[in-house]
Order: C-alpha cells, then structure tokens, then sequence
C-alpha cells in the first residue's frame, strides 16, 4: 500500500537574513483526499474525510523558536492512530541551524550559527500488521510569487551529492535576477531504506494535476534527468522532491528534508556596494554551496538538537520558573532571525593594520567576527536602532558577546575602503525635494507621528554615491576615523519640528546605522522624525552599554578602545546641563526614545540614565588610571544627585519632569532605567550607589501598585505613564501605550531590587496579551493599549527579557556568594557570561598587544 502524503512550501525572502525560519510555510496534505489546510502558520492534517487542525484532540501542535540567529525547532505530532490511514501515525519536526546552542560548546564549528539553512524530519511509524510504502513530497515554488519572479528566466535542476558516506538528493531552483540572485535548494538524504525522485519543473499557479497524478500511480516522482527549461515571463516555475520509505508491520521510519537558500552577495536598495554574507567564509562566495549546505545540514542536525537541548535545559528543566516564562525567554529570540538580520564578511583588503591608533581590538574582532545588523522592526525599517537596541542588546551580549561587540564599535566607528576612497563628501547645496508617502502603522491613526498630515517634502542635497573601490568590491569595515568624530552635513528637514539641520553631527552617536533601502553603514542616521543629534539618550545609552558590554564579558581591550569614544560623547551631552547643577534638562519636545511624549526639563528618565552614565563613567576613568577625569566625573555625580532628588523625588515615586504640565508628576513605568543598568553592570548599590535604594524599591512599588495592578486589572503589564489618581496618562499616544520591551526591562529592575514576585507578575501580562490574547506569536509588537490597540509587529525591543535572565542569574550568584564566602565553582550552562576575572583585574593585566 502507498499512503502519498506531501509538504508544500513557499520560500521566505532569503533577504531576510541567513537564518530565517520557515516553520510556518509547510501544509501538511492527504492526497487520497487532496484538502490540506495552514492555519496559524502550523501544520494541519485534513484525511479520510475528516478535518484534524491543531485545534481538534486529534492534533496536537507545539512550536518552540530558539532562533537567535538561527535555530528553530517546532514538532506536529498525531495523538491519534487513525490519521491518515489506520495504524499510521507521523510526527514533524522542523530544524535551523542553531544559534547560542553551538556557541556554548567549543567543540561546534563557528559555522553552524549563520547558516541559510533548515531540516524537515518526518518520523513515520506503523502500527499495523501490513506493510506500508510511504511517501512524503516537498514542493517549492522557485522564488516569491513577486514580481522579481516576473522577468522569466528562472530554472531548475537536479543534483546529487555523495560526501563521507552520505548520500543527498534533490533540486536546486536557481533564480539568477538582479541585484541579489540566488539559489534554493530542497533535498532529502538517501538511505538504504528509502528511495528519493523528484519533479524538475511543473507550473505552480496551475491545479498542480501533473503532480498528484504522477505521485499517486506508485508513489513516486519521474525523475527526468538535465535542466529545466528557463521559465518564460509572467510564467512561474516550481519544483519537487520525493521521499519514499518502506515501513514493515510495527516499524518505523525516518524521513529527512532539507531547505537551503544560498544567497552569498547582497546589495542593499542604492546598489552602490556588493557585500557577502558570513555563512560564505565557509561555504565559499560563489553561489554554488547549495548542495553543500543541504548535506552538511541533513547530516549533522541531530548534533544541533543535541546541542540545543543542553542549552535549554537548564531553564527548562527549573520548576522554579513559570512555564511561560521559559516560552517567552527563547521564542522572543525569533527577531534575531526574522528581523532582516544580515551577517556580513569583512574582507581581508578592507582593513588597514591600523585603523585607529587606540583601536587594538577592532581590525582582529572585525575580522573574526564580522559586522551584524538587524532592524528596528519589521516596519521601521533601521539597521541597529540604537536607542531602542539598548534594551534589546542583553540577547547578544549574553549570547553572542562577540557579535554585541562589534555592534558597538559599527556605532563608533565609520567604513573605510582598502584603495582610500570613501563616500564622496555632500555639497551643502543646491538642495531638492522629495515627497516622501509614509506607510500607515497598524491600527494607529497617520496623526500618530504626523499631525499635519502622512505626507511630507524633505529638502536635503543631492545624494552623491559612493567612490567605486577598485580594490575590494565589499569594502564596509575599518575606519578613517571615529564616526563619533565624523559629521554629515548634509540637509534635512525633520518631520516632527519641520527644522532643516544637518544628518549627522559631531561627538553624537547615530541613532542607526542607515536604511536597508539606501547604503546603510554607509549612510548613517536613517531616521527623520526628529533630529536625533539633539536627543539626551544616546550618548548615554552608549556609555552604559559600553561598560556593561565590559562587565560582562571581562574584555578589557574593548573598554580601553571606548574609553575616548565614551569621553567624547559625554563632554558633547554636558551641554545639556544648562544651570550647571550637574544634572541635564531635556529640551521641550520629545527628544529621546519616547519619541511621542514630550519631556522638559529635569526628567526621571532621562536624568537618570545621564546620573548613571556619569558613576560609570567615574568608574571606567579610575580603571583606566585617568584620574583627573574621574574627580571632574565624581563632581558631577554629587551635584548631580543632589539635584535629581530635590526636582524629581515626591516621596513615592521620580517625578516624569519638572514641567508647568500635569504630566509632570506621572508615574513612568521606564524611570529606573539608569538603575536597571547600573545594577546589571555589577554598580549601583553599596560603594557604588548612585540612586537611594529605599527610594528605588519605594518607586517600583509604585510603578507596580499603579502601572501594572491599576491598570488593565494588572493582566496587561506596565502602562508607560500612570496619573498619581490612577487614570493612565493621555497626554501623548505613547504615555498610554504598553511597550513590551519596556515591561522586561522594568521586571528585571525589580527582582534586581528583591521584587522577584512583582518583576514576573509584570513580565507575565505582557506575555500574556501578546501570545494568547492578541494571536501575535512571533511578531511580538512593539505596543499595544488597553483596547487592543497594537503598533508596530515584530520589533526589537521585546529581546530585553533576557535581562531578566540576567538579573536571575547574578540573584542566583549573590545568594551562593552569601552562602560561600569563598570562590564559586561555575558551572557552564551556555547562560551565564560573567567574565572569570573581575573588571578591575582584567584592566591591570592587559594583554601585550593591548597596552597602551
């Protein structure tokens, strides 16, 4: 008997990113009854006349993301022996390629963490007493359906791969349009047991009536040897490959797919540089790995799950966390595979064996470990958002430290082209004029961000491209100078306040590192609502990162790099400082991440943040022996700290401003943010104590009993802003808005403090709204209100829970410290990163090529 059951998919965009997961492009399908059925991005079974989806007993669906930059691993299993034929049941799962999983074992190659690459395992199990020939097919379809797609010229092609004993098999889909051609590749491993065909090409827009009938006359596929025609225009062209396996009477039988996208070069939307993907350090640049790919995968991803499991286990496996918990801990790690993530190589020739005198660290980290990018969100489109990125950040710097490192240097650093030639300077004039149709948000009103309307003009020079670079077509890496250093004076007018003012201006961080539509890295600052250079968070943001980043990972080159960098940007914050009483004053408008709510004067937020920044920047001058800089630091912190609770303190809670406004005395869930961070980075309390922790544990409280129990009935986390009366505060669109980003960050604050109960009743609203209430799996948003309301999907900001696992941990370790006063033994979970020496002693001991 054949029992022909097929899995039908359709590619995610390999501009995506190398390690785009492609779980929710399967349909499961009968074809002795041809229904099948995608609901909810999971697989369903429809046969024997009877429809079985997740939602029924029959089915059972369970999808757990542990993406990163590239594992993810869901299963469908059948509870039911009566699907699709009776005694047979099969159970699914989907693999990436792994992500902090390998990276907690030295033993795994670097290689496996940014691979374009996935494994479908069916696993096929007979229960009855007569012999079975079962066949599972994979359709692809070559390329999107789009209008890439449209030119024609696409083709297919069979291909068979024997390497170490192993044998795979299937199709490669070439799809060679400009600028970004690529190659997919869906094969299954042969085995002595099982019996791989496959469909060259056949029309996917059709009934698919060549498919099944060639699949249901023996359970197979033609098999034609050569190449495909090429499609013609308008014509689509897809693709299929066939697993056969035989099951005995009570056997069971394995059945593997892989799907590889081999993309090496990419241009991003001003196609003025080619640059090549990470994965193609080991696979090679030429766009032929697909075969490759597909062997290495199919025979080595039982070793990733293994080395998946360990990972997790530790969380997984600790009844003291709440399932939920554990759920939202690694499926929110989606973004840093779904979020147009690009990896990119730094080639050899582009870098200078000096870039920056100070700059030890750069060229090697550079070259080992790349440059990495990810969006602000799948709707704003901004590389490495760093305003945003200082709360999503504790994902990579506790998971791939590495990759967190050379983030920080792309904000401090510009490109810079092996043959000298850089982008050509912008001419302050003449200017032009281009109308800009901004896309509305979900479910928010265009007012949102412009309350003159969606449309605007913005004046700025003629662009100029970028010099060709003869020597190195992906020039994108060291630079001439520190971009803190650098400016564009290129014109602009600004959305929010309708001011023209430069794009980038000197000793202020960028917001982001470009627009995927434009040369991002290239062209910084990619953002036009408000002019960034004016904003009191970014410096700061840096500063602390910077030292965090430090902390965590004991790298004591990486501090000595920053250090100039750090002083720069806080010597161009002080001009905010106005009445010198040490603490700065926010301008007016909203000029930092809140970007909608305005802020005046001394604010909560902001001067807390600009407090913590200076005790670290005390703390990093004594590491660094600069002593005339750490009294000029420690002046500032008194002063200051004076001044931030005789303005902001009422007794309860720091008030949001010092305005004339009654927004002034709200209750903002994200005001202890400077304290977040000082505590993550070892500071904060005892010696180091910059705000009172009475005072600290009193606001939280507040924020709890107002902003989380007040609100909703306590079930949807944090409202940002809260009246003291208990109404939320309206005042702006932000300030009743819930930002799940900001919801972990505020519980990791509180069980930093003690309030481990309140930290996961807040974190838990959230997750509970996003996941269940709102259906928003995997697109986590970055807002939402109380009446359902939600703004912008899959965003960055929610990746900050794992502070919270931060702040769990360093918990777990101060409770051992009490318990022990000697030396811990750590043990290796894959979790934990604090550096084996402390950050005093690594600074004293640096290493040869690190000393100045």
């Amino acid at each position: 008997m054949v029992v022909p059951w097929v899995a039908l998919g359709e590619a995610l965009s390999p501009e995506a990113g190398e390690a785009s997961s492609v779980v929710g492009s399967l349909i499961l399908e009968c074809t002795s009854t041809k229904q099948s059925l995608l609901i909810n991005s999971q697989c369903v079974c429809a046969g024997k006349g009877r429809l079985c989806t997740s939602k029924s007993c029959l089915w059972s669906a369970r999808v757990s993301c542990t993406a990163g930059t590239g594992a993810c691993v869901g299963t469908l299993h059948s509870t039911t022996p009566s699907i699709p034929e009776p005694g047979l049941s099969i159970s699914f799962l989907a693999k990436m390629s792994p992500s902090p999983a390998a990276r907690s074992h030295p033993s795994c190659p670097m290689t496996t963490s940014s691979l374009p690459v996935g494994v479908f395992v069916w696993d096929v199990e007979n229960e009855g007493d007569e012999a079975l020939d079962v066949s599972i097919m994979f359709s692809m379809r070559n390329g999107l359906g789009g209008e890439d797609d449209a030119p024609g010229g696409l083709w297919n092609e069979p291909f068979c791969l024997e390497r170490d004993g192993e044998t795979v098999q299937g199709l490669l889909l070439h799809h060679p349009t400009p600028p970004n051609p690529y190659t997919m590749a869906v094969a299954a491993r042969l085995t002595a047991d099982t019996m791989v065909t496959h469909l060259t090409a056949f029309d996917p827009d059709s009934a698919g009536q060549q498919v099944w009938q060639d699949l249901l006359q023996d359970g197979q596929l033609d098999s034609l040897a050569g190449q495909s025609l090429p499609s013609q225009k308008g014509v689509g062209i897809a693709g299929a490959v066939c697993v056969m396996g035989k099951l005995p009477p009570r056997g069971q039988r394995r059945l593997e797919f892989s799907l590889a996208w081999d993309m090496p070069r990419i241009m991003f939307g001003a196609k003025g540089q080619v640059y090549y993907r990470r994965y193609t350090r080991f696979f090679g640049p030429d766009g032929d790995a697909a075969p490759t790919l597909s062997h290495y995968a199919l025979c080595r991803y039982a070793d990733w799950e293994e080395r998946i499991s360990a990972w997790q286990s530790p969380v997984l496996d600790d009844r003291s966390l709440p399932a939920w918990y554990k759920s939202a801990l690694f499926n929110e790690l989606y973004f840093l595979a779904d979020g147009g993530t690009v990896w990119l190589e730094v080639p050899e020739d582009c870098l200078r064996e000096e870039p920056v005198e100070s700059m030890c660290q750069l060229r090697p980290l550079l070259r080992e470990y790349g440059r990495f990018g990810y969006l602000e969100g799948q709707e704003y489109r901004m590389y490495n958002t760093y305003d945003v990125h200082f709360y999503a950040s504790f994902a990579l710097i506790m998971l791939w430290p590495k990759l967190e490192l050379s983030l920080q240097y792309d904000m401090g650093e510009g490109p810079f082209c092996a043959s000298s030639a850089l982008l050509a300077p912008h001419a302050p004039e003449p200017l032009w004029s281009l109308t800009l149709s901004l896309p509305p948000k979900h479910n928010v009103d265009p007012a949102y961000w412009f309350p003159s309307g969606i449309t605007h003009t913005v004046l700025c020079p003629t662009p100029s491209l970028p010099i060709p670079c003869p020597a190195a077509p992906a020039c994108v890496s060291a630079p001439p100078a520190l971009a803190t250093l650098r400016e564009d004076l290129a014109q602009q007018r600004y959305l929010m306040s309708g001011i023209i003012a430069p794009v980038k201006r000197r000793n202020v961080v960028p917001h982001d590192v470009g627009d995927p539509d434009d040369e991002p890295w290239l062209r910084v600052n990619a953002y036009v609502v408000h002019d960034t250079a004016d904003w009191k968070d970014l410096n700061l943001k840096f500063v602390l990162q910077v030292y965090r980043d430090y902390y965590l990972t004991g790298d004591h080159c990486f501090l000595r790099d920053m250090w100039p960098v750090c002083l720069a940007v806080m010597e161009s914050e002080m001009k905010f400082d106005k009445d010198q009483d040490g603490l700065i004053e926010n301008g007016g408008y909203a000029d930092q991440t809140y970007d909608g709510w305005v802020t005046t004067g001394p604010s909560a937020y902001c001067g807390g943040l600009w407090l913590a920044a200076v005790a670290v920047m005390v703390k990093m001058a004594a590491l660094c022996g600069a002593q005339e800089v750490q009294d000029k630091f420690s002046s500032i912190l008194s002063r200051g700290q004076e001044a931030y609770e005789r303005l902001l303190w009422n007794g309860r809670y720091y008030n949001y401003d010092c305005s004339s406004q009654p927004q002034s005395h709200s209750i903002m869930s994200d005001q202890c943010a400077g304290q977040w961070f000082l505590r993550a980075s070892g500071l904060g309390e005892g010696d180091s104590e910059v705000f009172p922790t009475p005072h600290v544990v009193r606001a939280l409280q507040t924020i709890f009993e107002f902003n989380v129990q007040g609100f909703a009935g306590g079930a949807m986390g944090a409202v940002n802003g809260m009246q003291p009366h208990g109404v939320p505060d309206r005042s702006s669109v932000q300030s009743d808005e819930v930002w799940v980003g900001v919801v972990y960050g505020l519980a990791a604050t509180m069980i930093q403090e003690g309030l481990t109960w309140e930290g996961f009743r807040t974190a838990e609203g959230c997750y509970r709204t996003v996941w269940e209430r709102l259906g928003l799996a995997f697109q986590t948003p970055e807002a939402y209100c109380q009446q359902q309301v939600f703004r912008s999907l899959a965003y960055m900001r929610p990746l900050s829970i794992w502070a919270m696992q931060l702040a769990l941990q360093q918990q777990q370790q101060q409770q051992q410290h009490k318990k022990a006063p000697g030396p811990i033994a750590k043990q290796d979970t894959g979790l934990s990163t604090r550096p084996k020496l402390g950050p005093k002693e690594a600074v004293a001991n640096p290493s040869p090529e690190c000393a100045s």
